[in-house]
Formats: structure tokens, sequence, C-alpha cells
């Protein structure tokens, strides 16, 4: 038993919101209170003097790729301001590697490179090809993923091995860029991204879970002691391992993806199967693509290309008959879906949904959509009505709104990243970063929440759409209450209260009394998951 004390205790309880000590025992907080008082009542328990820190609830990532952020960490890093200096660091890269290894590399961003003339620069027009590859690594496989996720760029080694040439079919939701000609250009957008991506040697379970292992202490020092994870059956058997070894120090919420639905359903696996620090969340479906790659799913064209509204991987009805099967299991559905034609037909299978759960004496479950980025304006309402969670990325908002701005406009943009629009109409906001995306950092998410403005200030000092800024206190609990809640898990996370799991982190400062720019470099000094220090500086 410990007793933290000489703290100023953010509880995020309105029954108690502040106090100067807490005390804990294994993974449980017992009380909450005054230091004398505590001292007097807990005699026997070990003081810690926290020296007059702030202390608050950890902090949860709504939504993250644990694997692919962890395994990225290894990548070559590819979010940069022009085509040159990615090209440059992947021939550093290259210089390191065995001939025919593969180089592989993560966060290009074609429409910033072709957002000002800097960012074109000497290595050509500022769209990512094939050839700007082949003259760097004439002799590696190359497999570079965009910053989206929803793009690959490969090099001639690699389409060679993947057998990609003029010849090749698009997959179905998926689309092999092409030139004039009909030659492949080295894009890969959605699923075509696999026919390269299942050519490349396999991480192995071992591989995974170290990494992943390696990851959690870059997180913890973010401030994070849970996350809500979206990668698939290779991440969960690795978490599975750590967990049975004692290594897994960070509670996640594990959502199956759709294509093992029918597997759980064989076995009887229920949605909450597992415990405290690991256990099954919902069914993950993809609806639509990204707004980078434009792919998203649009009842309008993309500005400047009359022919493209996106790809839409499905109907209402087809979502429905997922939800209905997951229903059954005790699972909800969490859907991926960016464009406004995309997030319509969720709402639409939502509401199908909600009705096949009164009608069948099925307890209404916690569904979400996950990044909701633009909404038509007659759904504004819905995920409030329809008590659907809106997990959302803040810092996408400061990502992306000059692509927003220009290949929405404006008339459609004034509804993206909409979070005030969708707490004002009853929704509930959980938020994430979809690392390796964006970062995971949650502090430069409520700087993005809070400002709708980027670290150097654009585009201006008011933001961006400022009329969907949110309050820190608003944009905290994102970040803390509702992603348990989310996780069935509100009676026990998310606070600091007797009862609760003992997830909590140590700041230096006070995120509620400093300037918005301060949060930049903010993080955890000591970070406790499950009533352990798992961090401290």
């Amino acid at each position: 038993m410990r007793l933290l004390h000489n703290a100023r205790i953010y509880t995020q309880n309105p029954a108690q919101p502040a106090a100067s000590a807490i005390v804990i025992d294994r993974d449980r907080i017992i009380a909450v209170g005054g230091t004398d008082e505590l001292f007097n009542r807990f005699t026997r328990a070990e003081p810690e003097n926290m020296g007059g820190r702030f202390i608050f609830p950890g902090l949860t990532d709504a939504h993250i790729h644990l694997q692919h952020y962890a395994l990225s960490l290894q990548k070559v890093d590819c979010e940069t301001d022009t085509l040159e200096e990615c090209l440059r660091r992947v021939a550093e890269r290259v210089k390191q590697a065995k001939p025919g290894e593969w180089i592989l590399g993560h966060g290009w961003n074609q429409n910033t490179w072709l957002s000002s003339p800097a960012g074109r620069g000497a290595a050509g027009e500022g769209v990512p090809h094939a050839s700007h590859l082949d003259a760097i690594a004439p002799n590696n496989p190359v497999y570079l993923t965009a910053k989206s996720l929803h793009a690959g760029w490969v090099n001639t080694a690699a389409m060679r091995l993947a057998n990609i040439t003029s010849q090749t079919a698009d997959p179905p939701n998926g689309r092999i860029q092409r030139d004039a000609h009909g030659n492949p250009t080295g894009i890969l957008l959605e699923t075509a991204m696999s026919l390269a991506s299942d050519v490349i040697p396999a991480p192995s379970l071992q591989q995974i879970a170290e990494a992943i292992e390696r990851a959690q202490p870059i997180l913890w020092r973010m401030g994070l002691t849970g996350v809500h994870d979206f990668d698939r059956r290779e991440a969960f058997m690795a978490l599975q391992t750590l967990h049975a070894q004692g290594k897994l120090k960070l509670r996640v919420l594990k959502n199956l993806p759709v294509e093992l639905l029918d597997h759980a359903h064989e076995l009887g696996l229920r949605g909450g199967f597992g415990d405290d620090m690991l256990r099954i969340g919902n069914v993950k479906v993809f609806m639509d693509g990204a707004l980078g790659p434009h792919t998203a799913a649009m009842f309008q064209p993309y500005l400047g290309e009359e022919n493209n509204r996106g790809i839409l991987n499905m109907d209402s009805e087809e979502l429905f008959e997922h939800g209905r099967k997951a229903a059954s299991l005790g699972m909800g559905m969490t859907v991926h879906a960016i464009g406004d034609r995309a997030n319509h037909e969720v709402l639409n299978a939502y509401e199908q949904l909600r009705r096949y759960e009164t009608e069948n004496h099925l307890p209404a479950l916690r569904h979400r959509i996950e990044h909701v980025q633009v909404l038509h304006p007659d759904d504004l309402s819905r995920l409030g009505a329809l008590n659907v969670i809106a997990s959302m990325q803040p810092i996408h908002a400061i990502s992306d709104m000059k692509m927003a701005d220009d290949y929405w406009g404006a008339e459609r943009s004034r509804y993206a990243y909409a979070w005030r629009t969708q707490l004002d109409n009853g929704a509930r906001l959980a938020f994430g970063s979809d690392a390796p995306v964006e970062s995971p950092n949650p502090f430069w998410g409520l700087h993005a929440a809070i400002t709708r403005r980027r670290a150097d200030g654009s585009p201006s000092a008011d933001g961006w759409y400022p009329e969907q800024k949110l309050t820190l206190a608003q944009a905290w609990e994102a970040y803390t209450l509702a992603p348990a809640y989310a996780a069935y898990m509100e009676n026990r996370l998310g606070r600091l209260a007797p009862g609760c799991l003992a997830d909590l982190i140590v700041l230096e400062k006070n995120p509620f009394d400093c300037h918005a720019d301060e949060l930049f470099a903010m993080h955890s000094s000591a970070t406790m998951v499950n009533g352990e220090w798992v961090y401290q500086t």
C-alpha cells in the first residue's frame, strides 16, 4: 500500500474534483483526500512525497494501430516537407542495407510536397513515382506507406516481386495508379497496397511483441496509460504473449477486424472477454478510404476531379448484416468513415441496428464511428440521436486543414472535424491519434482540440473554423472518461476515485493553468499503470 501526498490531484470525479493525497493498494485506488486525513487513516501505507507536482488520470488513445506504430519506429521517417528530403532519407537507409533487402518507410504526403515550390524541389514535380526510388535503390525493393496509411509507394524492384504490371487488374476497393500509357506509376491505393505488402517478409510474432514492448516507454512518457488498438490478428497474438509474460504494462482494448467475425462467432467469443489489461472490444469495419489519397467516399466530387467521389467499400445494408451478427456476440461496431457519403451509410446502418437491438431485446451496444471527418449537414445531429460515439483524432484537423479546403472546399469543410457540433448535438467524443498516421502524443492532440491551429500559428490566431474549438476540460474528458465509457470500464477507469484502477500521470505543470502552446512540450515525469510505476524520470 502506498500513499502519494503533497500533490495537486485533479480527479475527474465530480464528487471530489481535487485532493492532495491518494492511497493505492495493489492495482486499485482505495482513498482520495487531504494529506493529514489519509496519513491518520492509513498508518501502514508507504508515503511517497510528490513534491507539489500535479497528478491526473492516465490518458487513453482511443484509436491507435499499436503494431504499426511500434514497427514504424524502425522504418524510414518519410514525413518531410519535400520529396527531395524524403528521397535523401531513403537513400541513407539503402546505403546500410544488403542488396535485395526491403527498404520500408512511412509518412510521406504528396499534398505537402505539392503545396509549395520548396516542396517540389529538385527531385521532380512533387508527385512520387517509382522512378524516383529506382534512381536511389536499383537493387532493393522499396515500400513506403503514406501518412494516411491508405496509399503505398513502391519502386520497380518491388513491383517486379509483386508481379504488378500494366496488365494487373485493380483489386476490389483499390486502384493501381497508372500513367497515360497504362503503366503503373508506383502508387498503390487502398486494397492495391496489399499487392506489394503481402510479398514483404512478415515480422515474426516475437519481433512484433518486442517492438510493442520497446514502444511502451515512449507512450508512457507521453502520458498514455491505455490504448484502443485497431491492428489485426498478429497484434492480438503479440499482446497476449506480452500479457502472459507480465510485460504488457499498457491497458489495451482490442478491436477485432470484421474478417474475423465469423471465427469469433464459431468460437463463441464475446465482447468484453479478457481482463482489465487486455480485453475484446468492438468489430472494426472500413467503410471508405481517406482524404489524402482522395479515396474517402463523398456525395459530391473532389474539387478539380469531377469524376472522383472516392471509394465506398459497402452500403448500409451490408454493414447492418455485420452489425447484426456482431450483436449476437455482444460486440458493438466501430466503423472507419471519413467522407460524408461513408458516414451517411454508417448512420443508416446504425439506425437499423438500433431498431434490431430493441426488437430483439438486446442491449444498446456502444457503437462508434472512427474519424467522422466530414458530415453532410443533414447528418450532423444523428450520432447524438443514435447514441453513437464519435471517435475522432484532433491532430488530423490541423494536418488536413489545407487538404480539406483544397479538395472538399469551404462549404463542406465547415462541417469537417466538427467536435463542438458533435458535443452540442449530444454525441460523446473519444479522442485518439490514429498513430502511426499521426503522433500518439495526446498533448499535441489537446492543443489541436483547443486551438485548431498548428505549432507555427497557421492558419491564424483564431484557428481553422474556430467555432469547432473545445475547452481543455472537454478535450481532456475525451482522452479519459469517454474512452473508459467506450470500453465499458467507466466504473473503474478515467477518474481517480476509490475503487478505480490506479492509472495516473504526474506533470510538472498544470495544463489547465498555462498557455496553450506549452502543451507541445508537456510530458509525464512519472506514469503509473495498474498501481505500478512503469515510468519515472
